[in-house]
């Protein structure tokens, strides 16, 4: 075919399209600016204990996906964990996703009659526009449970009002759940037993890799160069050379030296708006505009090892208490006993949501330490004394945020990008989608197989809830990006409709 492919990022869409590239006898360029593979399902090493950038589930209805997973790690190294995962609230745990009763049962009988009361005045007097995420999420749950339960832990995460967060956010993430499917849930489970009935999107199983998401990516680069495809780290694009609209080459820095790379055909996975800002000559004004827009949430992880054989159950806790900074705390543990060298202690990644450059990202880690103990110690988890170690981890662009103006901003971008015929954007920040990895990599594929020939439009990828909701709905999902699929009348889709809130890195 003479195809010279490079593509633009080493995280799950990069090394997939690069994996699937090299199945078809193409060899790749596989440029990747940190030092590791992975981007944000990497993981880290300190002192023999493995910690991941969030949590970073192996659970897919897509059977592309999944057959990818196995072809990549041995099911030794890829077993099947149980997920638990709670909300701390008012001192009190509650299961997540929301379990009916769990929460109005903890919560007493007066304020669940307040939630089941606030629950059916939104029934009947619903918003009509359902803008917004407080819009949409009040319609479904009522106010006093949106307050609870989604409010506070959602604006941590975001770092904005509620009332500025689009509704498309919403519908990707909590699809199918609801205050009456949660209640229908405790009949299901009385008469299927306790894990039986539950409701399709409420995930309590996954598969995780035994010694953290980032082996399967650097088992993929692997592959990718056993394959004679080339991934290289440090690897910085400085520049992307368009020519007569179509991309000519890359300028790309490794150790302080320059290089030109050419191809016929590109792929990035970079953030849209670091993408635009790169592009030589500048695309119009409208164009860079529409970028500038783009807004992104940034992350940082305390990392603590505590003197502890076990501190609690869940895989990770997320943190609806106003009164500290802290938004999840994950137990690398629960995840994976082999992350941690020594049993008798426990590793504990602290998340907090911040903006590049604000107080949170701006502290020094040692302040970030010591204020990691403190929220430990006031939310009853470990004393603060028990911890022996700790470090910080600063993740940029971690979440594409969806405001108020980005869609505009995104069908703008679509439209130029779509003038690039030999560029293709896949995965979460190349697409500012906030999506799950194996989305992305189902946009890696076939973007792959664009490049041999097929033809699918990326951006209809997920259209279809077969995707997510049917074990065989893959095929289905797959043929529904088709270019010749007619289109749809909602340009901008909401990506991915999951189970609930998860807010994975």
């Amino acid at each position: 075919m003479g195809r010279s492919v490079v593509i633009i990022g080493g995280g799950p869409a990069g090394l997939t399209a690069a994996h699937e590239l090299c199945k078809a006898g193409v060899r790749p360029v596989v440029l990747e600016r940190g030092r590791s593979v992975g981007g944000l399902a990497r993981t880290e090493v300190r002192a023999g204990f493995r910690f991941d950038i969030g949590g970073h589930r192996f659970y897919t209805k897509s059977e592309t996906a999944a057959e990818i997973w196995r072809e990549v790690l041995p099911a030794r190294d890829f077993p099947r964990r149980s997920r638990l995962s709670r909300i701390h609230y008012k001192g009190r745990f509650f299961h997540y996703p929301l379990r009916a009763s769990s929460m109005l049962f903890s919560l007493g009988p007066v304020e669940g009659l307040l939630i089941l009361l606030s629950y059916l005045r939104a029934r009947l007097f619903p918003f009509e526009s359902e803008r917004t995420f407080e819009e949409w999420v009040t319609n479904r749950f009522g106010r006093r449970l949106y307050r609870a339960f989604f409010k506070t832990y959602t604006e941590k995460v975001w770092g904005i009002p509620c009332g500025e967060i689009n509704a498309d956010w919403a519908s990707q993430r909590i699809r199918g759940l609801s205050l009456a499917v949660a209640v229908r849930d405790i009949f299901r489970r009385k008469r299927a037993g306790d894990d039986g009935a539950l409701a399709k999107t409420l995930i309590n199983e996954f598969n995780y890799p035994r010694l953290g998401p980032g082996m399967m990516w650097e088992a993929m680069a692997d592959s990718v160069r056993e394959r004679g495809g080339t991934v290289r780290l440090g690897a910085s694009v400085e520049r992307i050379n368009l020519r007569g609209g179509s991309v000519e080459s890359v300028e790309v820095e490794t150790e302080g030296r320059g290089e030109i790379l050419r191809g016929t055909d590109f792929i990035s996975s970079m953030p849209m708006r670091e993408l635009v800002r790169k592009l030589s000559p500048a695309p119009p004004a409208r164009v860079s505009e529409a970028a500038e827009r783009l807004r992104y949430r940034d992350f940082l992880t305390v990392v603590l090892v505590v003197n502890r054989r076990d501190l609690f159950p869940d895989n990770w806790i997320y943190i609806h208490d106003p009164g500290v900074r802290l938004g999840r705390v994950q137990n690398f543990k629960n995840w994976s006993a082999d992350m941690v060298p020594d049993a008798s202690k426990t590793c504990l990644g602290l998340e907090y949501f911040c903006f590049e450059g604000d107080g949170l990202w701006a502290m020094r880690d040692e302040e970030l330490i010591e204020l990691g103990k403190r929220e430990l110690q006031h939310l009853g988890l470990a004393r603060a004394e028990e911890v022996e170690d700790g470090t910080v981890l600063r993740v940029p662009k971690a979440y594409p945020v969806y405001d108020s103006t980005y869609r505009e901003s995104l069908e703008t971008l679509r439209d130029f990008f779509a003038g690039v015929p030999n560029l293709q954007l896949v995965g979460r920040n190349g697409m500012h989608r906030y999506n799950n990895q194996d989305h992305s990599m189902l946009t890696a594929v076939l973007a792959a197989r664009n490049i041999l020939g097929e033809s699918h439009d990326l951006w209809h990828v997920n259209a279809d809830a077969a995707y997510h909701e049917e074990r065989d709905g893959d095929a289905h999902a797959l043929k529904a990006v088709a270019a010749t699929q007619p289109a749809v009348p909602e340009r901008i889709q909401s990506p991915l409709p999951a189970a609930a809130v998860e807010y994975e890195t």
